[in-house]
């Protein structure tokens, strides 16, 4: 497997820390700070800043190579940033931008947005700024794309032409237009895979 850190600044010991860790289960793993994407069996791409994901993904003209690596079949798993890089763009993070990339376009891997650690509102806040959903609600102003906001312990399979929802805590998933749908684990996502 490899890892692809490049969204953090401390690098060398996230990698060590994923290294040892997916060791236990009787993975290798490699850095891609350290090799080169080419023979890599899968991709993990994990979380940290997903403007300095993007834009590093950028700078060592990765995009493209990863895009082709996972549309042969090259199983790809992203964690957080990673997670938002699979999409069309990378508008949903919850990152600052603490650095500028050439632009937003991400992997597009799937043809939806993701909104990792998704919050509910909570009503009892005292929080006077934006939730997520309303955040979600802004980005649906200017563009059309589904958003699926995963809480934590939420993910997404895809394989072929199916995508389930997994994980303990379910998503919404909110769409132009519309109001937000809750969805459970187990929760069938192929239609989002024709959006």
């Amino acid at each position: 497997m490899l890892f692809v850190p490049f969204a953090l600044a401390d690098r060398e010991r996230y990698a060590a820390r994923v290294r040892e860790r997916l060791g236990r289960l009787g993975l290798a793993v490699d850095s891609a700070h350290e090799t080169r994407v080419e023979g890599a069996q899968a991709l993990f791409v994990g979380g940290g800043n997903t403007f300095r994901l993007l834009l590093e993904m950028q700078r060592r003209g990765l995009l493209e190579r990863v895009r082709e690596l996972v549309r042969g079949g090259v199983p790809y798993i992203g964690s957080s940033a990673g997670s938002n890089l699979a999409c069309p763009t990378i508008r949903t993070t919850n990152d600052m931008p603490i650095v500028e990339p050439a632009g937003f376009g991400a992997l597009g891997l799937v043809p939806f947005q993701i909104n990792p650690h998704y919050l509910d509102p909570d009503p009892g806040s005292r929080h006077m700024g934006e939730t997520r959903a309303q955040r979600i609600g802004e980005f649906h102003e200017e563009a059309d794309a589904p958003v699926l906001g995963l809480r934590e312990g939420a993910w997404v399979r895809v394989e072929g032409d199916s995508a389930r929802l997994g994980g303990a805590n379910g998503a919404r998933l909110f769409r132009r237009g519309r109001d937000a749908e809750e969805l459970a684990t187990g929760a069938s996502l192929d239609e989002l895979l024709r959006a």
